[in-house]
């Protein structure tokens, strides 16, 4: 049956309604974006180019090599003078289509082929893309795990440093998908000057919370380059985003965009991810602040009702996660965590399938700690099985955005 002309605009007022409007979600990889956030992506920009080659071309200096971008280009500088201030940078790069994309760039930028990069590894909540099968294998480097403590989910930092110093990577990497605390950096930096090593921070997770000044601040404490995502814990438009303040780090990164990893940057991602930057410039403190709180208090509602939430004694997160059993979900509901990821869904509670909860989004919606209680008992009762949809879009209702301008 062919597809009807009306499909994809019906299909787009259905997600809206369905996922603005009936359901609270609990993703740590998702976020709300501002009416003027969105409003940048679909804009003119998104159908234009810009090239800046500053180069001979064909026997001919040539200054862009589009006509038309003088906008275009403007917005992409401003975005980047936005991104030094928040990030306290000498440079930012907005360029990168994705998070994934910006650490390519990062790793093409500080290491070569032959090179070992240590990063925390995908079974202590590390990202996957940089095992040895993944980007590391696309420029012909290997990796390896930096030694981690279970008990305390975090990278060791005695361990660490001395893994640094014996094995000598060319680039080491913090960050994580399943990151509850903040790292020591202070010993894995003096490890990484000793021999040598880049010392990178993917943010991607923490992005925003970094952004306001919470969590902890990658650059200031010994990171050399500092990268991430755009659209998880920081609310803006999908992409991502490369903060140093090394002039070669910036150097290498800029040799690495036009005709090597990015070509068509997106300019209406760059220019609504302007517009989130200065939403985080104004708000962010506040936001990241209150996404904290929202955390530790949402594992404390949880747990206190019987959930398997993780780290009680460790103050539950000191991020925009919290982490739960595995065992003990199959143990209290007979689910794999995947089909509780399910279950959950039904009620539109939206969570994800690898045990975490995200308080993210529930804090630019206007949550506070004293809302949580009432989200943890709809929360509970979705969790074993019952239909509680109407009571989860009577609670969605009580809020709207915040951190955001009003025009």
């Amino acid at each position: 049956m062919p597809v009807k002309n009306t499909y994809f605009v019906e299909s787009m007022r259905a997600q809206e309604k369905w996922r603005i409007e009936e359901c609270i979600n609990l993703l740590p990889s998702e976020n709300s974006a501002s009416p003027q956030v969105r409003a940048l992506l679909s804009s003119d920009f998104g159908n234009r180019y810009t090239l800046p080659i500053n180069q001979k071309y064909a026997g001919e200096f040539i200054e862009n090599g589009y006509r038309g971008a003088r906008i275009t280009t403007e917005v992409e500088q401003k975005a980047e003078e936005v991104a030094k201030e928040v990030f306290k940078a000498k440079y930012a790069c907005v360029q990168p289509l994705s998070g994934h994309i910006a650490a390519m760039i990062t790793i093409a930028a500080c290491a070569k082929a032959g090179d070992l990069i240590m990063a925390v590894a995908p079974e202590n909540g590390g990202y996957d893309g940089y095992a040895s099968a993944y980007i590391p294998n696309l420029y012909s480097m290997w990796s390896m795990p930096l030694p981690f403590n279970p008990k305390l989910h975090n990278v060791d930092p005695a361990k660490a440093s001395y893994a640094i110093s014996k094995k000598k990577p060319r680039l080491v990497i913090l960050g994580a998908s399943a990151i509850l605390f903040p790292y020591d950096m202070k010993p894995i930096r003096k490890a990484c000057t000793e021999v040598g090593a880049t010392l990178a921070y993917d943010g991607s997770h923490v992005l925003g919370l970094v952004a306001g000044g919470e969590f902890q601040k990658p650059l200031k404490e010994g990171a050399d380059v500092l990268y991430g995502s755009t659209h998880k814990s920081f609310f803006g438009p999908q992409g991502g985003i490369i903060a140093t303040n090394r002039d070669d780090i910036n150097s290498q990164v800029r040799k690495n965009l036009t005709w090597r990893v990015v070509d068509n940057a997106h300019w209406n991602r760059i220019a609504s991810l302007g517009q989130a930057l200065l939403e985080m410039r104004s708000y962010g403190s506040a936001y990241a602040k209150q996404v904290i709180k929202n955390s530790k208090r949402l594992g404390k509602e949880l747990k206190g009702r019987g959930f398997p939430i993780m780290f009680g004694d460790l103050g539950f997160s000191g991020s925009h996660q919290l982490l739960y059993d595995p065992k003990a979900i199959m143990k209290k509901y007979g689910l794999t965590v995947n089909d509780f990821s399910v279950r959950m869904e039904k009620s539109n509670l939206i969570i994800d399938s690898v045990g975490r909860i995200g308080t993210a989004e529930i804090t630019r919606l206007g949550f506070v700690e004293k809302d949580l209680g009432s989200l943890a008992d709809i929360f509970m009762a979705a969790a074993v099985g019952e239909q509680v949809k109407k009571e989860v879009k009577a609670l969605r209702d009580r809020f709207g955005l915040r951190f955001r301008f009003d025009s």
